[in-house]
């Protein structure tokens, strides 16, 4: 875990710092922040780890922050800390995608489990991501006609059709299907239909 970074989000001084000691004792990587407008200003997508974030605070909330880490496709796992009044709140913002909820005071050891927990999950969610981003990355190198070409292939549409479909000769249609799997790197139908999927086309 050296790249992994745990940010601690909570307004309580305090609270930080004792999730700071208690994460650094496991050799974990930690920043804190006072405010989820402070950890914004450096927030960094392609930085791996998780949040640990106060449910309630002065400004924006741990919600208001989560809901805003939504809009991007890569986001860090986030655990959200509650004191007794905000146990609404925090099962609303596991409904909404948090790892979990723990109440202060918390223990140790659990705070822990679940901060492991959440960093394996932002490892497996950047292993997708990345894999998304690449086939949209693929999808895009092609031109408009070998996109049509390729959603009609993952449709099941027989070359002939396809050539009748789109006014143009088989041959045609059989070197766009071509230049389609090579430009999407393909070894086989079933694995461009998984990349159609992936992409909504189909």
């Amino acid at each position: 875990m050296d790249n992994e970074i745990v940010s601690v989000i909570d307004d309580d001084d305090d609270v930080r710092k004792a999730l700071q000691l208690l994460l650094q004792s496991v050799g974990l990587n930690v920043n804190t922040f006072s405010s989820a407008q402070e950890y914004l200003e450096q927030f960094d997508v392609k930085q791996p780890g998780c949040l640990i974030v106060d449910v309630r605070m002065p400004g924006m909330s741990g919600l208001e922050l989560q809901q805003q880490l939504s809009q991007e496709k890569i986001r860090p796992p986030i655990i959200i800390v509650t004191g007794h009044g905000d146990i609404a709140m925090a099962v609303k913002a596991v409904q909404a995608g948090a790892v979990d909820f723990i109440e202060k005071p918390f223990n140790n050891q659990n705070m822990l489990d679940v901060v492991h927990r959440a960093i394996e999950v932002d490892s497996q969610n950047r292993g997708v991501a990345s894999t998304q981003i690449e086939v949209e990355e693929k999808y895009q190198s092609l031109t408009p006609r070998e996109k049509e070409v390729m959603k009609k292939v993952v449709e099941g549409l027989r070359n002939k059709v396809i050539a009748l479909e789109l006014n143009v000769t088989q041959s045609t249609v059989e070197a766009h299907r071509a230049k389609v799997m090579e430009k999407m790197k393909a070894d086989s139908l079933s694995n461009l239909m998984r990349m159609a999927i992936a992409l909504e086309i189909i």
